[in-house]
């Protein structure tokens, strides 16, 4: 449905008087946002925000057509946010870079602990971070952490990292799924830990922005080895149903900020790179992905290069850095290399480092510094 612009200014004056009449004492410092048409609740919604400020204090919704408001968030709510908000000091816009200039840091792959080596990058460092974190006790190689809560405040302490040198308004995509922990016994059962909803609230308290949840679709079938919904196959009885799990998450976030996606767009230091990242040709329309799984014999679960070049595409500029504190085998950095990017890969397991120095030195051929590092503090506590 479309509406001309003089029923949003009309909705947007009916919203004001509304204002006027029932919040005299507050009207002068709530402003209305954008009026936009819900098809489904058959109103127009309007966010209320501060004059000076861009979070959002509640909402008024007034009828199709434009002549009452039908429901409006509870006043003395509003009156409350305004006055919290009003605590915390804006940052100064005149304070804001014009341009934004990446750190120059040049390719490089590092054995060490991502908390400890990420350190020592300045920020504007990485401009993408695109990883998977490591199993939680999945399987038994994987079975480092004492305890569940151990392997969240290792996750933490990275991503606490990974958000001071990420570039203001730039994304994190994480790859994850719920893991599944097998039973030990016929007297146990297994169980499933939830994994991307717990690092939900580690990323959104340290900064980050919910953006979407991609959802990677595998062929069917590809989660049978695992041996969920066997039993049920076999007995069909109720409440023994378990469906194989065939999707992974795929979570964008983006590093928290009061400036809109357009202004990393407009204040990119070099025009030619923006026109030149451009998507052209086919793009993913929804948040379903359908992608095979990938292999490698040197790594249980590497990413799928077409995964990689999906999120590369569509969440960054050609001579970005592309950060994976988690390296692995290597394929972001091998992917960001081949599509224009540069590349910040780390690992704590040598073998994967190995791999990763031999892969992508076979790759670059010489043709760009990339720096092989081994950190210094990798074996300090």
């Amino acid at each position: 449905m479309h509406f001309e612009k003089g029923s949003t200014d009309a909705a947007r004056k009916i919203a004001g008087a509304w204002i006027m009449r029932n919040m005299p004492e507050i009207s002068d410092r709530i402003a209305c946002g954008l009026p936009e048409y819900d098809d489904r609740l058959k109103v127009w919604r309007i966010s209320l925000k501060p004059v000076q400020g861009i979070s959002t204090l509640g909402e008024i919704q007034i009828d199709e057509g434009i002549t009452n408001v039908v429901n409006v968030t509870n006043i003395q709510l509003i009156s409350d946010r305004l006055k919290k908000r009003s605590e915390h000091k804006k940052p100064s816009r005149s304070a804001r870079k014009n341009i934004f200039i990446p750190a120059p840091v040049p390719n490089k792959v590092i054995l060490g602990d991502s908390i400890r080596v990420l350190e020592d990058f300045p920020p504007d460092t990485a401009q993408l971070i695109v990883t998977s974190p490591p199993y939680y006790n999945a399987k038994t190689e994987y079975s480092e952490y004492v305890d569940y809560q151990e392997y969240l405040d290792f996750l933490r302490k990275v991503f606490i990292r990974c958000h001071h040198i990420l570039s203001e308004g730039r994304f994190i995509v994480i790859n994850v799924s719920p893991v599944l922990i097998k039973r030990t016994s016929r007297n146990t059962s297994s169980k499933r830990i939830p994994i991307p909803f717990d690092i939900h609230g580690i990323l959104d308290r340290i900064g980050f922005d919910f953006i979407d949840d991609i959802i990677w679709e595998k062929p069917e079938g590809a989660g049978w080895n695992v041996g969920r919904g066997r039993r049920f196959k076999a007995d069909r009885q109720p409440l023994q149903y378990k469906p194989v799990t065939v999707t992974e998450y795929v979570l964008v976030y983006r590093k928290r900020t009061d400036k809109l996606i357009d202004w990393n767009i407009r204040n990119h230091y070099n025009r030619e790179l923006v026109e030149a990242s451009k998507i052209d040709g086919d793009y993913d329309v929804t948040n379903i992905w359908k992608i095979p799984p990938g292999s490698n014999k040197c790594h249980p679960a590497v990413f799928p290069d077409e995964l990689v070049r999906k999120i590369i595409r569509y969440y960054s500029f050609k001579d970005d850095m592309v950060l994976d504190p988690f390296g692995g085998s290597g394929t972001v950095g091998r992917i960001a290399y081949e599509m224009g990017r540069r590349f910040l890969l780390i690992d704590r397991e040598p073998s994967y480092y190995e791999y990763m120095k031999k892969s992508i030195s076979a790759l670059t051929k010489q043709d760009v510094r990339v720096d092989y590092l081994i950190a210094n503090n990798f074996d300090e506590e």
